[in-house]
């Protein structure tokens, strides 16, 4: 069973990056993108898929609808062109925030995105740091959640005396993450509780835990518009810590991002290259992206040859 690599629009790069580390540059990347003048996409698939062993790599980036409706037909044309088995590779899982029931009426939407891959024909996801990990069970065929910890920590390393450092979750939903970072790296732990009125819109923060003296190091999941971020800054300075970081996996950047990001006491912003950095946070200087290629790439390789992949994270 042959493996390919197959890019969608959202990161050719990224996936130029696994396709490199895995050695597979022939017929890469195997797939034409392009729309109808009312924007209804084409795919065309190059290259022949049948009993191929096929991972198809898209992100949650903008347009996040157009993106994930390129993917779906992705799959879908594969199935029908007898590939052997379609695993979806998607670095930031679309629509992860909206998990839940937690009020009347809500949609969770996550487990739709979930339903319509399986129907699309997916016979395997492979993701990095879930917004939750209970998106797993929203799948009936396997999921494999990776993290970028192991990035992260190798960053910290190299870059930041340990024993100034503690490790700071800005919410209670983050807690378990950072607490494996603060172990493994063996440093102090704190923790921001966070209470917001509506969406990307925080009323009060309260730190449990010091950090006087300390460089603060923020770990979350995804940065959006920042506004957690900035004002966690603002709370943990007023605290007596001495310098902050911030480590995301995905780094939206959307909205006035950027703006709170130079505005606040923030030393450096670092962000997996799950998605791709807009051009304004290309051109910010507090920015960092750090590649989480190869954590790809050594998964896809493992899956191939059914090998484990739980063994990456031991």
């Amino acid at each position: 069973m042959a493996m390919q690599i197959l890019s969608g629009q959202s990161h050719p790069e990224f996936a130029q990056q696994v396709n490199e580390r895995l050695g597979t540059s022939t017929g890469y990347p195997g797939l034409r993108s392009s729309r109808f003048s009312n924007g209804e996409s084409i795919v065309e698939i190059k290259n022949s898929v049948r009993d191929g062993d096929i991972y198809i790599i898209q992100t949650a980036c903008e347009p996040v609808n157009e993106m994930l409706m390129e993917l779906l037909i992705t799959i879908s044309a594969c199935r029908t062109a007898s590939a052997k088995r379609i695993t979806a590779v998607l670095p930031c899982f679309p629509y992860a925030r909206q998990d839940k029931k937690d009020r009347s009426r809500a949609p969770n939407t996550a487990k739709l995105v979930a339903n319509v891959l399986e129907v699309a024909g997916c016979n395997h996801v492979m993701t990095m740091d879930l917004h939750a990990s209970q998106i797993q069970g929203f799948f009936n065929i396997p999921v494999d959640n990776l993290y970028g910890e192991s990035t992260m920590i190798e960053w910290i390393q190299r870059n930041v005396p340990l024993d100034d450092v503690i490790i700071v979750s800005p919410d209670a939903g983050g807690a378990k993450r950072a607490a494996r970072l603060a172990d493994k790296l063996r440093v102090d732990l704190a923790l921001i509780h966070k209470e917001r009125v509506v969406a990307n819109e925080i009323s009060r923060m309260i730190l449990v835990g010091s950090v006087v003296g300390k460089v603060a190091i923020i770990v979350d999941d995804i940065a959006d518009t920042c506004g957690t971020l900035s004002v966690a800054v603002g709370v943990l300075i007023d605290n007596g810590a001495k310098d902050c970081l911030g480590m995301v996996v995905h780094g939206f950047l959307s909205g006035p991002a950027i703006e709170r990001i130079n505005d606040s006491a923030l030393s450096r912003l670092v962000v997996a290259n799950t998605l791709p950095l807009p051009p304004k946070a290309q051109a910010c200087g507090k920015i960092e992206s750090v590649d989480v290629s190869g954590v790809f790439a050594e998964a896809i390789r493992r899956t191939h040859n059914s090998e484990s992949i739980s063994i990456l994270f031991r």
